[in-house]
């Protein structure tokens, strides 16, 4: 990697102009009641969402997801890609119940308006608007769907009475200064979504646990859940939550600001723990972990590893913003060992040890600053949410256990004797090594596999910030990411805002560091 490092050093620190045009992004609020059925594993709801244009641009029509219809036949995107898989056609046979979303009735501003199904993804549709919408203007739109929860396989999903729910209800794609982005629902490849408000009430019979996005209004229940948190929170303790009767339903309200999606998955035999973050300012934040009594026994401490994960990111990228922050545990995922979503994650990892446990549940926490909070295009520049989170795993891992992620137990005891410094470049010199062919900056959908995928979204980014590191050195990295998280927090970045920002604070010109974003193989 030394050539590279003269690459990057030999920068010209000339001094740089800049000329933005002036930044928009839409707003996208949700009410939603939903009320989940666990005799036929469905889910029935209404939505309203207030859509304001705040693009210069008149809009004819609106771009929607409707991602639960990924899981309804073989000729979906999704389908289609699990299928290149070699183990693809039994992930898809093993799904019992396939998935769908319908009873759709829109309105707009209380006028019917017509859904125009894509030709090529029946999980994307057009709401053509009855009149145009205006910059500046805001309309109503209302409709009643239907959702039938798949078996498990991807990310939403049943195993029996445990549900995970998410990517579930009818959602706008994203419109900004590139134009339209509607996306089929992908394994391999995430999301892009507009930020809003969301009031959400879940309707669940009243033997269940549940936790969601958002912050839970019933004090009753949310008094309940720490008075059992607290408590599990001791060696050895597994109270279960047992406010609910038989046959008789809840309804649970949560909120959430400055979001751009909502996940929530529930139990009735969630082991709830609870406890607080402090983060450097004195603000408190809630945290709850949700996990077997059966399950992993490393999640005996997994409150303090989303506390350790929360502080960390709060003091090497900027604070956490939101009231609380929340882990899941959920079954084993062949695509990945955990899944993000705004405030709650869900870990996939159950064989875990506690190190891995602990780096798994670092790295979903951390999205909620790259994904979460730095709102990029997951599909088209994978690499900015998941190859930086990465980068900021290792570091965790190798600060707190001297351990990686990647190499697990392989790891010889002479490394781990090592300093940190020289710890993280063995890790990294070892990581160059392995053969990633594809560019950084490859489109999602475009990797052949998961495995490539992985490798170059995850490991080559991380690779490509330690070089931006060791170039730079860790103290004006540290400027430009903490810059880069105060000026587009809540907000939708690309890579060019991303390179911006190293020019605006650091006075250079980053093209070296940028156009390696773009080499195919390795780094030499």
């Amino acid at each position: 990697m030394k050539l590279i490092f003269l690459v990057l050093i030999s920068m010209s620190f000339n001094t740089v102009s800049f000329a933005q045009q002036p930044y928009w992004q839409q707003q996208v609020d949700y009410q939603i009641a939903v009320a989940l059925n666990d005799k036929n594993h469905s889910l029935k709801g209404d939505i309203t969402i207030e859509y304001t244009n705040n693009s210069p641009d008149k809009l004819d029509f609106i771009w929607f997801h409707l991602w639960p219809n990924a899981y309804k036949n073989e000729t979906t995107a999704y389908a289609k890609q699990v299928f290149r898989d070699k183990d693809g056609k039994k992930r898809w046979r093993d799904m019992k119940d396939k998935g769908y979303i319908d009873s759709l009735s829109f309105t707009v501003n209380g006028q019917k308006a017509k859904l125009e199904m894509d030709k090529e993804n029946i999980d994307v549709a057009k709401l053509v608007l009855p009149s145009s919408l205006a910059p500046g203007q805001k309309v109503t739109i209302r409709t009643p769907f239907f959702v039938k929860i798949p078996t498990y396989s991807s990310r939403s999903g049943h195993m029996g009475e445990s549900y995970i729910i998410c990517q579930w209800y009818p959602k706008p794609a994203v419109y900004d200064r590139k134009g339209w982005h509607p996306i089929p629902y992908l394994d391999q490849g995430e999301f892009y979504s507009e930020f809003g408000s969301f009031d959400v009430n879940i309707t669940v019979p009243s033997t269940y646990v549940v936790g969601s996005t958002g912050t839970l209004q019933s004090k009753e229940e949310s008094d309940k859940y720490k008075e059992i948190g607290i408590a599990n929170n001791k060696e050895g303790s597994f109270i279960k939550y047992t406010n609910g009767r038989a046959g008789v339903a809840k309804t649970l309200q949560y909120k959430g600001e400055n979001i751009h999606d909502f996940a929530w998955f529930a139990d009735k035999d969630f082991i709830i723990r609870y406890d607080t973050a402090q983060l450097a300012s004195g603000t408190i934040i809630d945290v709850f972990t949700y996990s077997y009594e059966n399950g992993n026994k490393n999640w005996k401490k997994s409150t303090s590893y989303v506390e350790d994960a929360i502080r960390s990111y709060s003091t090497w990228i900027g604070e956490y913003p939101y009231p609380v922050a929340q882990a899941v545990e959920g079954p084993k995922n062949v695509m990945s060992g955990g899944m993000e979503y705004p405030m709650i994650t869900l870990i996939t990892s159950p064989d875990a040890d506690e190190a891995y446990l602990d780096g798994v549940i670092a790295h979903e926490v951390g999205h909620n600053w790259f994904y979460g909070i730095l709102g990029s295009n997951e599909r088209d520049h994978a690499w900015m949410d998941e190859g930086i989170n990465t980068y900021y795993q290792f570091r965790y891992e190798a600060m707190k256990y001297k351990a990686n992620s990647v190499f697990g137990e392989m790891l010889p005891q002479e490394v781990r004797a090592k300093s940190l410094p020289d710890f993280l470049s063995t890790i990294y010199m070892a990581l160059s090594e392995i053969p990633m062919e594809e560019a950084i900056e490859t489109p999602a959908a475009d990797f052949a596999d998961k495995e490539r995928y992985g490798l170059v979204v995850y490991l080559k980014a991380a690779i490509w910030m330690y070089l931006v590191e060791m170039s730079l050195g860790e103290e004006k990295l540290s400027k430009v990411i903490k810059a880069y998280y105060n000026d587009w927090k809540f907000r939708h970045p690309y890579p060019e805002d991303l390179k911006a920002e190293f020019e605006k604070q650091l006075n250079i010109r980053a093209d070296g560091i940028f156009e390696l974003l773009n080499k195919k193989g390795k780094f030499q």
